[in-house]
């Protein structure tokens, strides 16, 4: 298994001088925990020492506290809400209970998960592990449970936490990592792998963490990279340069790690500021990825929408400090002043403090040198060097690895084709033609489409069986009288035999439109042969008669929009063997601004009213306002966009009634016709703000 070679080869490699240099602060940060929460004491600590949210000011050291916020060397539990930790104390004044203990009084329930959390210490000190498992209420805080047991028994468990990182740790290391294993469990068994390993002999638990994580890190999957303002025309950027991180406003919600959805934290932004409609969700969103950046991530600060005051790689999690006067969310940033820039172009979509930077554009600020003429490219070197795919791709390739095939559905115009070519160039080792300009990812698309291990078709009403796996069909090159008929391999029998020929190679076939086609009829007998525990079988063709099987290295994505037909009227069959990858509206890929007019308000508000009257499948999605992968910026095109595109798709949605057609766009068209107003497109912009969005509490808007 190269892989696996490779992790030795690595390890030998390994500097383990890297952890020697934080010894010390392990140390003390062990000796913390033990002082403050001595083992003895467990049994009578009383919840105000251990849960979140009864000191707001965060003055007090909880337990909870210490172990997420002031013992980073022990090894990181931070991002995310504030569930990992069972039971914590909301800043609206409620008590916040994992499953288990919801419906009882706090202090009981609090009584409830001491008594197991005495009961896994006093389990891991006699070495009875496999009894913290039937502990049931530490399942729903593995993390904090497994950051525990490790800091008081490093001998017993390495620093390692979170359960899909374990389980990747094991399979790299040649383990077998079992799907529903306990993360504390996980960490025992990669423990063990390790001890057998003579390359790990005498290595601390910390030095296989740092060399695990540092040269096969689980998130090095391609974030998300965020433009972040640093107040209103840059007004705190000294502080934030001086001082090493970045901060936002609306401190007004409190700790956003005590916020576990989206709509939780929206719903507390409306009630903080009502509006009629517009944004919040994005902003909530948005508060939620600035939360949950990782040591790692890149961002850019700015000043307007022309200057890049720095690029930054945060070097740590976020943190709430109510102790600043203003903006009290913060996360720490190793600032690169050298990328400092007016832009000879300005970005519509930087007025707000949040919007993404595509990595293009990142690596054009990235390779500005003031002092140098011949800018440093950033692209990867050769195809050998490949970035790693974005976090989206990375949820389809998961798929396609754990089930074979997948479906990518959602509203039209949200990206489903793009994101299935996208996948593609990453299974062809073109994952640097993602995120490049039009005409490069254009150039890779067609190249991976035009070899043998890619084929793309649409399915339609008449695609049938004989289309997609054999057939007799008119023989062209018979010369005799009549018409002569010959068994034609369809495009997925020959996908699959060239697969069969290449085994070591990964071979894919995209079909768009998936739901168009009668899928029982396409694929006929072969639907079973998806399965991956029944790849390689052989099976009888229902015309030919030939032995045929699906070979394992054959993966399948297939899109559909869910406004033309739903998932539920899909095949039963078809559906078990699919795995469904919702791809819906993308508020942030239309950041930008026209007059008065934020796109992504108003992107997020009409979304929200055509949910309301129709339901979600019939959102429109962002390529509707994207010209050449950008968002619109001008009138004339929000004037094309939304009276060409926009009207027309939603007056076949409403089946022509104009009462359901005036409740979605308000304003903007009669209520008994339907018909729309009549402006000029400078009017537009400035109806569409005053009919779907309202006052932005940005605070650098």
């Amino acid at each position: 298994m190269t892989e696996t070679v490779d992790v030795w080869a690595a390890a030998a490699e390994f500097d383990r001088g890297t952890v020697s240099e934080v010894q010390a602060a392990i140390e003390d940060e062990r000796k913390q925990v033990l002082d403050l929460f001595p083992l003895e004491e467990w049994a009578a600590l009383p919840l105000e020492r251990y849960a979140l949210g009864l000191d707001p000011s965060g003055s007090t050291m909880t337990y909870c506290r210490l172990m997420e916020f002031g013992t980073l060397h022990l090894g990181s539990i931070r991002g995310g809400s504030a569930a990992k930790h069972i039971i914590y104390r909301h800043n609206s004044g409620e008590w916040r209970l994992a499953a288990p203990l919801r419906g009882l009084d706090p202090q009981v329930a609090w009584e409830r998960l001491r008594e197991q959390f005495t009961q896994a210490l006093q389990a891991a000190a006699s070495g009875d592990f496999d009894a913290v498992d039937d502990l049931e209420v530490l399942w729903y805080g593995p993390t904090l449970v497994t950051k525990s047991l490790a800091t008081y028994f490093p001998e017993h468990f390495l620093p390692i936490f979170a359960t899909e990182h374990l389980r990747k740790f094991l399979t790299l290391l040649g383990g077998t990592a079992e799907s529903d294993s306990s993360a504390w469990r996980s960490n025992r068994k990669l423990l063990e792998l390790v001890r057998s390993r003579e390359e790990f002999e005498g290595w601390s638990g910390y030095e296989v963490m740092r060399f695990l994580y540092g040269s096969f890190n689980p998130r090095s999957q391609q974030r998300a990279i965020w433009k972040i303002a640093p107040g209103e025309r840059g007004r705190l950027w000294e502080e934030c340069r001086d001082g090493g991180f970045i901060c936002v406003g609306w401190d007004e919600l409190g700790d956003l790690g005590q916020y576990q959805s989206d709509r939780e934290l929206k719903d507390a932004h409306d009630l903080r500021w009502p509006r009629g409609s517009g944004g919040s969700l994005t902003t909530a969103r948005r508060l939620l990825a600035f939360r949950d950046l990782e040591a790692g991530d890149r961002i850019v600060a700015n000043r307007g929408v022309d200057e890049v005051l720095a690029t930054g790689t945060v070097t740590g999690g976020y943190r709430f400090a109510p102790e600043r006067p203003e903006y009290s969310h913060v996360v720490p940033v190793s600032w690169d002043l050298s990328h400092a820039q007016k832009l000879s172009k300005p970005q519509h979509g930087w007025r707000s403090t949040f919007a993404k930077v595509s990595p293009s554009l990142f690596a054009q600020f990235t390779a500005h040198r003031p002092d140098s003429t011949a800018p440093a490219s950033t692209a990867p070197s050769s195809i050998d060097e490949q970035p790693a795919p974005p976090e989206e791709v990375e949820a389809v390739l998961d798929a396609l690895k754990r089930k074979g095939q997948v479906i990518l559905h959602g509203p039209p115009g949200t990206g489903k084709t793009r994101l299935a070519l996208s996948t593609a160039l990453a299974l062809a080792g073109r994952a640097d033609a993602i995120n490049a300009e039009s005409a490069q990812r254009e150039a890779a698309q067609t190249e991976v489409l035009n070899g043998d291990r890619v084929h793309m078709v649409t399915f339609h009403p008449s695609y049938g069986y004989e289309d997609f796996v054999e057939g007799f069909k008119p023989d062209l090159s018979a010369t005799g009288p009549g018409l002569t008929l010959a068994l034609t391999d369809g495009l997925f029998h020959t996908l699959c035999s060239r697969a069969s020929a290449h085994p070591e190679q990964t071979f894919l076939l995209i079909i768009d439109e998936i739901n168009r086609g009668d899928l029982p009829r396409i694929f006929g007998e072969l639907i079973t042969l998806l399965e991956l525990d029944k790849r390689s079988l052989p099976l009888a063709l229902s015309v030919s008669g030939r032995r045929f099987s699906v070979p394992p290295n054959v993966r399948v994505i297939g899109t559909m929009n869910t406004a033309d037909r739903s998932i539920s009227h899909l095949d039963a069959a078809v559906r078990r063997r699919f795995a469904f990858l919702p791809v819906g509206p993308d508020p942030d890929a239309v950041s930008g601004t026209i007059g008065p007019l934020d796109l992504a308000a108003f992107f997020e508000s009409l979304n929200t009213r055509i949910a309301g009257h129709l339901d979600a499948d019939h959102q429109i999605g962002h390529a509707y306002l994207l010209r050449d992968g950008e968002p619109i910026a001008t009138e004339d095109d929000l004037a094309a966009a939304f009276h060409h595109e926009v009207i027309p798709l939603l007056e076949d949605y409403c089946l022509g009634r104009a009462d359901l057609l005036h409740r979605i766009l308000g304003s903007l068209v009669d209520e008994k016709t339907g018909r729309p107003a009549l402006m000029s497109s400078q009017d537009l912009a400035t109806a569409l703000a005053s009919e779907f969005t309202s006052g932005d509490p940005d605070p650098d808007a």
